[in-house]
């Protein structure tokens, strides 16, 4: 049957085009549906989103060969320390220390600002035989065919495909034209998010400190910069955000403290409320979720991007192994593969990151007790802390060829 491409993605952020480089490295056709114009992507100034890109994800991103241009604007992540405590109390002395160190692979990953990615996959894609990348065009209907898929597009186009993949974030219209449910509920946080310049360096280590509003992630990125991602009741959120750039930080200081010397902002300051979302069903008839149309987790963990990762890796190799079997990758039995691989997987980290999120935003002195002897205890134990690491730098479950550094 002759379709437009093999395989049409809609959504033009950070999934959607790693996925179809992936896949037109193995030999299919792929059409990215972008509702923003390539300007605005290329053009994007910093907007307080970075990642922490681990190791198996820095792989894959290696594997299809974009990891050396986004290299020379990454910073890694040589140490994560975790403490509790309260803004102008300091930690509590009981906290984790991990170390890239007492791994062999190297570091756990990499801090990249999202913006960087983004127009390095830009331009793989306008290199790639394989990608069709169509900007400032958003899909307003799609239909079931014997044998395809068929979108329409707001400019009347229409396009056919053997799959479509809805990677277009947590309000997927994807799913939602499919008829697939999600699950869900807000955590009456919102995150507060910027770079701050600091006088110290920050030695490659990442501070997560957990405060009863919510954490302060401290993150390392190039330079004598860290991006912060802080945590507060959306009410607070509200009071901090409206402030002017210096009562803002006068209510930062205390929280983020004195170790990196004088802190200052580098760039505009952002929101973002935080929920969680997951789709009740990762696959339909010719349809596959991936990345935030499939999950939305608190950043708590840091590991949103990296789960979707692992959603890209496996359902390009799923469907891969499937056309070279002769096999219909589009069929509902070969797409199953990929829900039965990532279901539980990302269904835990869900309810991990919920789980952390409510034990750790709170004042209660007995939870705080038992967290913080829970997390002296896994500081002193050179094997639970050993698989923390390996965690936090994707190294265990079930890894998908390129997250293993292993082509399609």
């Amino acid at each position: 049957m002759t379709h437009d491409s093999d395989i049409l993605i809609v959504g033009g952020g950070l999934s959607g085009p790693i996925l179809a480089l992936a896949l037109a490295q193995s030999g299919h056709s792929v059409t990215v549906i972008d509702a923003l114009t390539e300007k605005v992507r290329k053009n994007a100034a910093f907007d307080g989103r970075s990642y922490a890109v681990a190791l198996t994800s820095q792989r894959l991103l290696n594997s299809i060969g974009v990891w050396d241009a986004i290299a020379d604007n990454s910073q890694p992540i040589l140490e994560i320390k975790v403490s509790d405590g309260r803004a102008g109390e300091g930690p509590s002395p009981f906290f984790m220390h991990f170390d890239h160190a007492e791994i062999e692979e190297g570091p756990m990953g990499h801090m990249v600002q999202d913006r960087h990615i983004r127009r390095v996959l830009l331009d793989a894609m306008a290199q790639s035989d394989g990608v069709t990348h169509l900007s400032g065009e958003t899909v307003t209907a799609q239909h079931l065919n014997p044998g395809k898929v068929t979108v329409t597009l707001a400019s009347g186009k229409t396009l056919s495909g053997s799959v479509l993949i809805g990677a277009d974030g947590r309000g997927s219209s994807t799913a939602e034209r499919a008829g697939i449910k999600r699950t869900g509920w807000g955590y009456g946080q919102t995150a507060l998010v910027c770079a701050i310049a600091h006088e110290q360096p920050h030695h490659g280590i990442a501070h997560q400190f957990f405060m009863p509003a919510g954490p302060l992630a401290i993150l390392p990125l190039p330079g004598n910069v860290s991006s912060i991602v802080w945590s507060e009741t959306a009410e607070t959120a509200d009071a901090f955000n409206a402030m002017p750039d210096e009562e803002y930080l006068a209510m930062l200081r205390p929280r983020f403290g004195d170790f990196l010397g004088d802190i200052s902002l580098a760039g505009q300051r952002y929101t973002y409320p935080l929920s969680l979302s997951l789709a009740q069903n990762l696959v339909d008839d010719r349809l596959a979720l991936i990345g935030d149309a499939a999950h939305g987790v608190h950043p708590i963990a840091g590991q949103g991007l990296n789960a979707g990762m692992r959603d890209i890796a496996a359902l390009a190799e799923v469907i891969t192994d499937a056309t070279r079997r002769g096999e219909d990758p589009g069929s509902i039995a070969v797409l199953h593969r990929y829900e039965e691989w990532r279901r539980f997987d990302n269904t835990a980290l869900a309810m991990a990151t919920d789980g952390f999120n409510r034990l750790f935003s709170n004042d209660n002195a007995m939870v705080r007790g038992i967290r913080d002897i829970g997390m002296g205890v896994v500081n002193a134990l050179p094997g639970l802390r050993r698989s923390f690491i390996r965690e936090a730098a994707g190294l265990t479950g079930d890894l998908p060829r390129l997250m293993q550094g292993q082509p399609l």
